[in-house]
């Protein structure tokens, strides 16, 4: 499975761009690059095909001495992310070489990936919208409970899937259909219409679609 080229950054935050008729929209600002390619992978040496990419230099003692091999054989910088893209022509691209922010243009329709904001250990009724016991004289201590859990002899044990109690969030997600309104290359900066999973200053892989 190929994918379309992409970068990885870092959500900065939300506002709002005014439309040439003048509309308001909500955009996710978000630092863009620039991303050194450090390995191109090929089906006939790895058994795919893919790019690897970094994202913010570090100084060299942050990394494991196996990744300072790494760089120092691409001949980049010490880098703090790094992620792989699967391209059906990852030639095109070299070693060295810098994605910027300008592989978008506005117009582009994009999929963000980032980890969800973590909301800790919920019940039931906030994680997965139960409705919650009876609130009458007759119930005690049973208000927000999840209720009943499984059947009797059979099956005998509680199905997999079942919506319990847990930790919700900080997970890994995928926003699909998401519009590039603007691209400042000059800043390293995209401006992409709607929400963006993750907490600000989270990393994100932002992808065409």
């Amino acid at each position: 499975m190929s994918e379309k080229m992409g970068i990885i950054g870092r959500k900065l935050g939300m506002t709002r761009i005014f439309a040439a008729d003048g509309s308001a929209v909500a955009v996710t600002v978000v630092k863009a690059g620039p991303c050194p390619v450090t390995q191109v992978k090929t089906v006939e040496k790895d058994g795919y095909n893919a790019l690897q990419i970094g994202f913010e230099e570090v100084a060299e003692k942050k990394v494991t001495k196996p990744l300072r091999g790494h760089f120092a054989k691409a001949g980049v910088a010490p880098c703090r992310e790094t992620r792989e893209i699967r391209l059906a022509e990852p030639a095109a691209y070299e070693v060295g070489q810098v994605v910027t922010a300008d592989v978008f243009a506005a117009g582009d329709i994009v999929k963000v990936t980032g980890t969800s904001i973590g909301k800790g250990y919920q019940g039931v009724m906030r994680r997965w919208n139960f409705h919650g016991s009876d609130d009458g004289h007759g119930d005690e201590k049973v208000h927000r409970s999840g209720g009943s859990i499984g059947n009797n002899t059979f099956p005998g044990h509680v199905i997999k899937g079942r919506k319990m109690a847990g930790q919700w969030g900080a997970e890994r997600v995928t926003q699909l259909g998401l519009t590039v309104v603007e691209v400042r290359p000059e800043d390293n900066v995209l401006l992409i219409k709607g929400a963006v999973p993750g907490p600000k200053n989270g990393l994100v892989l932002v992808r065409k679609q």
